[in-house]
Parts: C-alpha cells; structure tokens; sequence
C-alpha cells in the first residue's frame, strides 16, 4: 500500500495544490488511528510528504494512553477498531473536554453513522477508498480549525485573567459600563460620587487593557456576559478584591 497511488489513497498527489497545505510554526500533529497497519503506513507517509509530524495508533486505548502534543493538531480516526470503536473514542473525547478536530475513516460507513459522528462535531467522514488530496484538504480544514480555537481559547484565558485582576467595585462599574449607563446613573447605583465612577472607570480601561468602549463590549462578550442589564456576579468568578 504505496504512497502517491495506493488501495486507500488513489490517484492524488502528497503535493500540496496552489491552495496547498500549510504548515504553520506551531508545528501541527496529524494523529492516526487505525487497526490495518498498511493503512497507518499509507497516511503516515501521506501527511509526512507535506511536513506533517504524524503519531499512529492501532486502537482507541493506545490513543488515549500517549502522550500528545500541546500544539495543534488533528485526529484520523477509523469508525471500527478493536475495543472501542471511532465513535466510542469521540464520545471519550467529548466527556473528557478534549478538543481535537476528527476526520473520520472507513470502508463500511453509513449514512447514519456519518450523520451521528458529523453532529457531534467531526469535521469529515471520508469512505475508503478516498483520494489523496481528499484526506489532505480534510487535514488541513481541521488544523486550520484547531488553531484557530487555540488562539480564541487563549484570548479569552487572558481577557478572564484581567477582569479577575479587577476588584469587586471595578467589575461592578464594567458591568454597567458596558451595559451603556452614563457614569451619573452607574454612581446612583452603586452610591458613588460621579468623579469616583469616573476613576474606577479609568482603573478598568487600564486594566482591561482596552483601548474604547468597544474594546470593553467585545471583552464582555468573550466572558459571556450579555449587554442586557445584570446584577448577578459574572461568569468565571470573580477573584472579588475591594
């Protein structure tokens, strides 16, 4: 089972199209699942031509059990395995907060297994035998994908860092600022001269390192709080520092 032509990957080329692969500096692992070891050999070379780093396994369990990267990656995932099956290894991923693209494989799929593994968020359900650029194009649709939620998740850690870093008065003054109230209406509220509304709105500007209003509104959203008028503590909880 040779690469470029093979019984698995047909009449593709490991080269990457004018819209190609690209391999970003985080240095991407492609993840192989699969009992058939011509079929791991076959994708290993597969990816590894375009300068993806690949780690294959024959079952679910050895999956589980290694040791991934932290960087971005992708998992091709045959549908049956021995033990538990794709589908079972999605479901695990899935309870255990483990947010890694799927593509999945197989030669006996159907459209209601591709339907339950695509709801539950795999990012293609490709039938052997496939083309090259196929998979490769999948690949490089789930790499995309997963860096860029690395990045999102990121943003947002750090935007919860710093209204953590707020004390309990300056995160009321976010909330209603971002609500849209006018610094007299926030300090009726809360029982604070206009000029002290007026400070702690600037210690937040400052602290949330936020550069306008608008800047402020985004921030809020990243938290999950809504715009609409809220007195319950924030999301995330608050470290509540006066």
């Amino acid at each position: 089972m040779g690469h470029p032509q093979s019984q698995l990957c047909h009449g593709g080329t490991a080269q990457p199209t004018a819209s190609g692969i690209v391999v970003n500096s985080d240095h991407p692992v492609v993840y192989i699942v699969d009992d058939d070891l011509s079929v791991r050999d076959a994708l290993r070379n597969l990816c590894r031509s375009i300068g993806l780093a690949v780690q294959t396994f024959a079952t679910a369990r050895e999956f589980l059990e290694s040791n991934r990267s932290e960087g971005p990656g992708c998992l091709v995932l045959d549908v049956r395995l021995p033990g538990p099956s794709g589908l079972d290894l999605q479901r695990q991923l899935i309870r255990a907060n483990i947010r890694i693209p799927i593509i999945f494989i197989t030669g006996h799929g159907d459209i209601q297994m591709s339907v339950r593994a695509m709801k539950a968020g795999a990012i293609d359900f490709l039938t052997k035998p496939f083309r090259d650029q196929e998979l490769l194009y999948a690949v490089q649709a789930a790499i995309r994908r997963d860096s860029a939620a690395r990045l999102e998740r990121a943003a947002r850690a750090e935007v919860q860092v710093r209204y953590d870093s707020l004390t309990t008065r300056e995160q009321e003054v976010f909330l209603r600022v971002v609500q849209g109230l006018p610094n007299k209406q926030i300090g009726d509220e809360l029982s604070i001269t206009e000029p002290t509304i007026k400070l702690h709105r600037a210690r937040v500007m400052q602290k949330m390192e936020a550069e306008s209003l608008a800047d402020l509104v985004r921030m809020a959203e990243e938290l999950g709080i809504p715009r609409g008028r809220r007195r319950a503590a924030p999301p995330g909880g608050g470290t509540g520092k006066q």
